[in-house]
C-alpha cells in the first residue's frame, strides 16, 4: 500500500489526520478520534514513503534535525506532513487540509468575527489547542478580507497550506524556509512590502512575538497564532516569553495594539454528526486594556463575561448560539484523481503567471439541437412516430 492509497483511504473515512510510525498499527483521527486503519506499517516501507515526500535539502534537514515539515499534495488532497524519527524508528503526521479556502460562512463560524479584520491597524490573535482549526479559522478570515475589500496581504507560513486566488485582494504567500530562511527575516522584508495586513501562522519565539507587535503598532494588520487553552492563556504565553524587566512595555504595547483574540476548539453535533468550532472571543475595550497593562490575565475569563453587548463571546455563550443553528455547512471532499495520479510539491502550485489564479479552459458550448430533428435510439412503431412528430410541432413557434 502506497502513501497515496493511504491518504485516500483517511479521506474516504472522513478524517483530519493520519499517523504512522514504524512497527505500530496505523490509525487516522476520524472526529476527533482515533481510528486504526490496518496492521502495522513494515519500518522500511514507511522509510520509503519518506523519501519519496521528501527532496535532497529536506532530506539533509531531516537528517540534522530528526525532523522536517512540508506541504504536499497527494491525490489531489493538501497535506501538511510532519516526519520525525521516534524510538521505533520514523514517525509521520499528516493533516488533511480542505481542498478550498472558505469564508467564515463556509467554516462554521459566527459571521460577527469579520469585525475583526475591520481595522487597518492592529493585532489579532487566533489560538487554541493543537489540532483546534487555527490555520482553517486564519484562512476563513483572510478569505473574507480577500473577497471584500483591496488589500495588499503578505503571509508567512511554515509550512505552506492553503493556496488562496486573488480575487478583490493581492495575496503573496512565503513558505519558511523555502521563500525566506526565518520569520524573523520574512517580517523584515514584509514591512519593506508596502503590506495592508501581514499574516504570521505562528508565534515561536521572542524575536517573532516582538516583531510581530512592532509592525502590528505601526500601521499593518497583523494575523497570527498562537497554542493556548483560552484567551487570558494566549495573552500570558506572549507576555511571559519575553525577560522579566520587559514585561511592562510589552503588556502596554500589546494592550494598545490589540484587535481581538480568538481561542477555539472543535465541538462534536451528534445531531448532525459534524465537527464545528466552538469559540471565545475577547474584544479590546477599556476594560480589557487595564487588565491586559497590569498583568491580570486570570481575570481575562470576567472581562468577557461581561462583554457580551460589545461583541465578546465566552465559551458558554458561543455554545448556546451553536446550538440555535438549523444550517451547517459540511466540507467539501476532495475528488480524488486519477490511479496513477502522484505526489506535488504544495509551493509548486503557486507558479501561476503574474499572481492570477489559473482558470480551467472554457469548454466549447454545445451547438443547440433544431426542433425538427429527431433522436431514435431504438426501433419505433409509426404510431408512436406520428405522436411524436405532433409534439414536435406543437412545441415549435410559428414564425
Amino acid at each position: 500500500m502506497s502513501f497515496k492509497d493511504l491518504i485516500l483511504r483517511a479521506s474516504k473515512l472522513g478524517a483530519s489526520d493520519l499517523h504512522l510510525e514504524s512497527g505500530t498499527t496505523m490509525v487516522a483521527r476520524v472526529r476527533g478520534d482515533l481510528t486504526p486503519l490496518g496492521e502495522a506499517l513494515p519500518g522500511q516501507q514507511l522509510m520509503d514513503m519518506a523519501r519519496e515526500l521528501l527532496n535532497e535539502e529536506d532530506w539533509a534537514d531531516f537528517n540534522s534535525r530528526g525532523s522536517v515539515d512540508l506541504s504536499v499534495v497527494v491525490a489531489g488532497i493538501r497535506c501538511r506532513i510532519n516526519i520525525y524519527r521516534t524510538v521505533r524508528g520514523l514517525g509521520l503526521a499528516a493533516r488533511l487540509l480542505l481542498p478550498t479556502v472558505g469564508n467564515l460562512r463556509s467554516c462554521n463560524l459566527n459571521p460577527e468575527l469579520r469585525r475583526l479584520i475591520a481595522p487597518t491597524t492592529g493585532l489579532v490573535l487566533v489560538s487554541g489547542p493543537t489540532g483546534s482549526g487555527k490555520s482553517t479559522t486564519l484562512a476563513a478570515l483572510l478569505e473574507e478580507a480577500n473577497s471584500t475589500r483591496a488589500l495588499n496581504i503578505i503571509t508567512l507560513e511554515s509550512p505552506l497550506e492553503y493556496v488562496f486566488a486573488n480575487r478583490r485582494s493581492f495575496i503573496r504567500q512565503r513558505e519558511i524556509p523555502t521563500h525566506s530562511p526565518s520569520f524573523e527575516q520574512g517580517i523584515v522584508d514584509a514591512l519593506r512590502e508596502n503590506p495592508d495586513v501581514l499574516v504570521v501562522s505562528e508565534m515561536r519565539t521572542p524575536d517573532v512575538m516582538r516583531l510581530t507587535l512592532d509592525a502590528a503598532e505601526t500601521g499593518h494588520l497583523v494575523l497570527a497564532t498562537m497554542h493556548s487553552a483560552n484567551c487570558g492563556e494566549a495573552l500570558s504565553r506572549l507576555c511571559m516569553s519575553f525577560p522579566s524587566e520587559i514585561q511592562n512595555s510589552i503588556r502596554a504595547q500589546l494592550a494598545d495594539c490589540l484587535v481581538g483574540v480568538v481561542c477555539q476548539r472543535l465541538h462534536y453535533l451528534d445531531r448532525w454528526q459534524l465537527r464545528v468550532p466552538l469559540c471565545e472571543v475577547l474584544l479590546p475595550n477599556s476594560g480589557a486594556r487595564g487588565t491586559i497593562r497590569g498583568g491580570q490575565f486570570g481575570q481575562i475569563t470576567n472581562v468577557i463575561q461581561s462583554g457580551g453587548e460589545e461583541g465578546m463571546w465566552t465559551f458558554e455563550r458561543y455554545q448556546r448560539w451553536i446550538e440555535q443553528q438549523k444550517e451547517w455547512v459540511r466540507p467539501v471532499t476532495p475528488a480524488p484523481v486519477a490511479a496513477d495520479g502522484g505526489i506535488v510539491r504544495a509551493a509548486a502550485r503557486l507558479a501561476t503567471p503574474a499572481g492570477r489564479p489559473s482558470r480551467p479552459a472554457a469548454r466549447p458550448a454545445a451547438a443547440p439541437k433544431r426542433p425538427e430533428e429527431i433522436e431514435i435510439d431504438e426501433p419505433l412503431d409509426l404510431d408512436e412516430i406520428a405522436a411524436l412528430a405532433r409534439k414536435i410541432e406543437q412545441s415549435t413557434p410559428q414564425r
